[in-house]
């Protein structure tokens, strides 16, 4: 899934961490000197509520942030792929966690990929971070972005946003990455 620009959804409910996921991956973009776009959105209720972004990372020069479909959609919550997947690209990719979502394909023109990530994860009996786990299994799969890239990432996002979280989200994004 090579491209000189990828549009990507990233949804769920408030608590899961969506946000900072499309954070992580815009910094990630910036450590491969790749020009992005971070949109954030989410309810009132925050904690709970829907929340979702809008993330692009491009080789070229960004012309607006604003986009209408997705090349990729990281679904979190059942609410995420019912609003959501109508707006991914034919041919594009879908990650869902399953636990959540099902997993019913509803189109042909575009590849899925379910991940039972909140069952897996209250198997283990390390602590893993489903938004952080989600993102591994995304770098795996689709190569969007430099492995080294997004941990240099993780290490900058989470020192100043609760660095107390790094080594978790180290290794749950190790986790992610071999889990795909």
């Amino acid at each position: 899934m090579k491209k000189s620009q990828y549009n990507i959804i990233v949804s769920g409910f408030g608590g899961q961490g969506v946000l900072f996921l499309g954070t992580v991956i815009s910094e990630a973009a910036i450590f491969e000197n790749k020009n992005t776009t971070w949109i954030p959105s989410y309810g009132a209720e925050m904690r709970g509520g829907s929340a979702n972004c809008y993330v692009i990372v491009s080789d070229k020069e960004i012309a607006s942030p604003v986009f209408d479909f997705a090349d990729i959609g990281i679904f979190l919550s059942k609410q995420a792929i019912i609003k959501f997947e109508n707006s991914i690209e034919k041919n594009g990719f879908v990650l869902a966690n399953s636990s959540m979502t099902g997993e019913v394909k509803s189109r042909k023109d575009i590849t899925y990929v379910f991940k039972p990530l909140n069952d897996i994860l209250s198997k283990e009996k390390e602590k893993f971070l489903l938004n952080i786990v989600a993102l591994g299994a995304l770098i795996k799969k689709t190569g969007i972005l430099q492995k080294e890239n997004v941990i240099k990432a993780l290490e900058k996002v989470s020192s100043i946003k609760k660095p107390e979280f790094l080594k978790v989200n180290l290794s749950s994004f190790e986790f992610g990455y071999n889990l795909a």
